[in-house]
C-alpha cells in the first residue's frame, strides 16, 4: 500500500500522535516514581506502553477512559519487566535532571529512595492510590487485586516508608 496516499489512515495515527503527545510525560513520570527514580528505565516502560496502546489503539481510541487504559498499561508493563528480570540494566544512584524546581532536593531524594527500597506491588499501590489520586476500587482494577489487599497492601506500604524514613521524615509519610 502507498503510505503517501491521504486516506482515512492517517487519522488515526495523527488521533494517537495527539493522545501521546498530551499523556506521555504523565506516563513517564508515573513510571519514574514506579521504578523507584529510575528515569531511563521509566522512559522505556512509558515508551513500551505507549507502543502497546498504538498497535490495539482503534479499539482504545473509543474507551470512555483511553488514559486510564494507558495507565493500567503502564502498570502491567512495569510488572512484568521486574518479573522478566532479562534487563541488563543496572540502576543508579544518579538521577536525571528536572526542569522543574524542587524545594528539598534532598527531601525528594530521600523519599524516592524509600520508595525505591519498597516490594514492587506496593510501591504500585502507594503511586496509585496517592501520586495518581485514584481510589481503592480503581486502584485495585488497575492491579488486579481485591479492594481489601489494596487496603492492606498500602496500610503495609505506608508504615515500612514510615520506618525507612526515619523520625526525621516521618511526619512527610503521614498520609
Amino acid at each position: 500500500m502507498d503510505r503517501t496516499t491521504t486516506t482515512g489512515n492517517h487519522a488515526e495515527p495523527l488521533e494517537f500522535r495527539d493522545f501521546a503527545a498530551a499523556r506521555g510525560r504523565h506516563l513517564v513520570r508515573t513510571a519514574y516514581l514506579l521504578t523507584g527514580g529510575d528515569a531511563h528505565l521509566a522512559e522505556d516502560l512509558a515508551q513500551e506502553a505507549l507502543g502497546k496502546l498504538y498497535g490495539s489503539w482503534r479499539r482504545v481510541s473509543r474507551m470512555a477512559n483511553p488514559a486510564g487504559y494507558a495507565r493500567t498499561v503502564l502498570v502491567n508493563t512495569f510488572i512484568s519487566h521486574r518479573r522478566r528480570r532479562s534487563s541488563g540494566e543496572h540502576v543508579t544512584d544518579t538521577f536525571a535532571e528536572s526542569a522543574a524546581p524542587v524545594a528539598d532536593p534532598a527531601l525528594r531524594l530521600t523519599l524516592l529512595h524509600a520508595l525505591g527500597e519498597l516490594p514492587q506491588q506496593d510501591r504500585a499501590v502507594l503511586v496509585l492510590r496517592y501520586w495518581e489520586d485514584l481510589g481503592v476500587e480503581e486502584t485495585a482494577a488497575v492491579l488486579r487485586l481485591s479492594p481489601t489487599a489494596v487496603r492492606s497492601r498500602a496500610s503495609r506500604a505506608l508504615s515500612r516508608l514510615r520506618d525507612r524514613l526515619g523520625s526525621e521524615y516521618a511526619e512527610l509519610a503521614r498520609i
